[in-house]
């Protein structure tokens, strides 16, 4: 297990001290590097989060909608670091930042955390004559998020680095999308609803889809809450490429291609709101 970080102390607006809840020693075999060996193979990355909330409601109410659901942050975090191919550690350690500050969405509530320190580490960098680390510590203030409202529902712009877009796509209720990779691009979407279909066809929450270049795919949303996905794109975007209100080919992809990312227990219990 990896070593506690050192963490600051961050307060309330009443001078509190947050709680902290950590995920240490997320190990990830992944693409991040700038030479040509590093592009190709993937190697070992460490990651270390702590996130600075408030569990006091959660103590009392014994919600999930409360606290944060390290099971599910676990998965989402390492589908982040298999699919965006980071560059630099910068990179790494900023995304994973502007992910766990961004707010909630309906369909997968949680508290929301004021301050996150991130540690990434790079075990196999030097070939073991040292091993290099980065450590970085954010607050929610600093955050900015853009959105973009559209047919279907909106598209949030959770981060652009060098090579890769972080999405939020958010599917309105009784809503349905279609997203194109025209552009010379690929993606990989991650499920973070339970109310969608995938081509016509139920798909779990937690569940990861690679799509190729161009691609044609439908999300629709026949639930009353606003369903999400959180999308990679490389390279980012240039412009939202979905649209709404159009049938897609079900031919070549079936849901049950998709990679799971959450915890097995979420697919054989309510998925909703009991303890972690």
């Amino acid at each position: 297990m990896s070593e506690p970080l050192y963490l600051p102390t961050v307060t309330d607006e009443r001078g509190r001290p947050l709680d902290v809840i950590e995920l240490r020693g997320l190990t990830v075999d992944c693409i991040v590097g700038v030479y040509r060996r590093e592009r190709v193979a993937a190697q070992p990355l460490i990651l270390d989060v702590a996130l600075f909330l408030d569990t006091r409601a959660a103590a009392a109410g014994g919600a999930l909608a409360n606290t944060i659901h390290y099971g599910r942050l676990a998965g989402e975090l390492r589908f982040l670091l298999e699919a965006c191919r980071f560059e630099l550690l910068e990179s790494a350690a900023e995304t994973v930042c502007r992910y766990v500050l961004a707010p909630s969405t309906p369909d997968a509530p949680h508290a929301q955390a004021r301050a996150a320190t991130v540690r990434v580490t790079k075990p196999a960098a030097l070939t073991g004559s040292a091993i290099p680390s980065l450590r970085v510590h954010r607050t929610v203030e600093e955050m900015a998020y853009a959105s973009e409202d559209t047919p279907f529902g909106g598209v949030d712009i959770l981060h652009e680095g060098a090579g890769y877009g972080l999405y939020r796509l958010r599917v309105k209720p009784q809503g349905a999308a279609v997203t194109r990779l025209q552009r010379q691009a690929e993606g990989d979407e991650l499920v973070l609803g339970a109310g969608l279909l995938l081509q016509g066809k139920p798909v779990q929450r937690g569940t990861a889809f690679h799509w190729p270049r161009g691609f044609s795919r439908s999300y629709e949303n026949s639930t009353s809450l606003e369903q999400t996905l959180l999308c990679v794109d490389r390279p980012r975007l240039a412009s939202t490429g979905v649209t709404a209100g159009e049938q897609a080919s079900t031919a070549g992809l079936t849901p049950g291609q998709g990679i799971s990312y959450y915890p097995q227990e979420e697919h054989t219990s309510h998925g909703g709101e009991g303890h972690s």
